[in-house]
């Protein structure tokens, strides 16, 4: 089989079999486009080698691609050569012996809670886009831990409560429950009073209006609110019409966990809140809160000056 044909297959394979979300599979996809670009689509995968698979990884390098990216590209290679083993496609997996290269150590980045604020108070000052319905969205992300694309696809059944918990399907089709507080609940509220008045306001055909009406936000059109969309609305507001500090969806979640552990919340709970696989995920949180206490002492002890 050719590298193109094989491509095609495991793609196929890992949405309708192993469930990979949409974002995985474009993830996937985009990694095997450059192996293909590399190697060329028609190369028959028998004879594709370690020797190959090291020539496309040091070519992502001289290209300046980052690290993650490379790691990624490179996990992309062993989970197709591993199906293809699987299969019997080839005799033997070259990319076993892929290492992945040493990833430098970086703290997540987040917020404090005074730019938590600061940045949920901006659509209320600003007339920029639908305020009622941005702010919703911040402080549910704040509250709530939740990926940006775990709440683009909230639906008004997904809630229970009152509102203040629902239910997300996160990484792996795993659902889980997710949180909000009182001022996420407020700002909730007085935007869902606004979303009912607009759907009337435009009365939609049937059709249309049920399936408006079945996700949670929604843009001025009346229509779902997409991923992109959501991530297009944080970066307005915390550009330079905003707070001045370019941040992406992802922060919230970041300071959520951030603001969880070092409140005592135990590690493990925290896990589960975030749907981490791995503990070793949210364990990173607790380098931020240590790296917080050793700021503090360095910045009050006279001696530490």
């Amino acid at each position: 089989m050719t590298l193109e044909q094989i491509v095609q297959e495991v793609l196929v394979y890992l949405s309708s079999v192993r469930g990979y979300s949409e974002n995985t599979i474009t993830a996937y996809s985009e990694d095997y486009e450059k192996l293909k670009d590399f190697l060329g689509a028609e190369t028959e995968i028998q004879k594709v080698t370690l020797r190959d698979l090291r020539f496309c990884v040091g070519s992502l390098s001289a290209q300046k691609k980052a690290v993650a990216s490379i790691n990624r590209f490179i996990a992309s290679c062993k989970t197709l050569f591993a199906y293809c083993r699987k299969f019997q496609h080839v005799q033997i997996n070259p990319a076993l012996e892929l290492k992945s290269l040493k990833m430098p150590k970086h703290l997540p980045p987040f917020m404090t809670i005074a730019e938590v604020d600061a940045l949920c108070a901006v659509p209320e000052k600003k007339d920029l886009l639908w305020a009622a319905r941005d702010k919703a969205i911040f402080e549910m992300l704040y509250s709530s831990g939740c990926r940006v694309a775990e709440l683009a696809s909230l639906k008004i059944g997904d809630f229970s409560d009152g509102f203040s918990r629902a239910v997300v399907t996160g990484k792996g089709k795993k659902d889980r429950y997710v949180f909000f507080e009182d001022e996420a609940l407020c700002a909730l509220k007085e935007y869902l009073s606004e979303r009912d008045a607009l759907l009337l306001r435009l009365k939609k055909s049937e059709d249309k209006m049920s399936r408006a009406q079945n996700a949670l936000f929604l843009n001025q059109s009346g229509n779902a609110l997409s991923t992109r969309g959501i991530r297009w609305i944080v970066e307005r507001y915390s550009g330079v019409e905003g707070t001045k500090r370019h941040i992406s969806p992802h922060a919230f979640r970041h300071t959520f966990a951030t603001a969880m552990l070092g409140n005592g919340a135990d590690v493990r709970v925290v896990q589960e809140m975030l749907g981490h696989s791995s503990i070793s995920t949210t364990q990173r949180y607790t380098h931020i809160t240590t790296q917080q206490l050793i700021d503090v002492y360095r910045n009050s002890f006279p001696h530490a000056r």
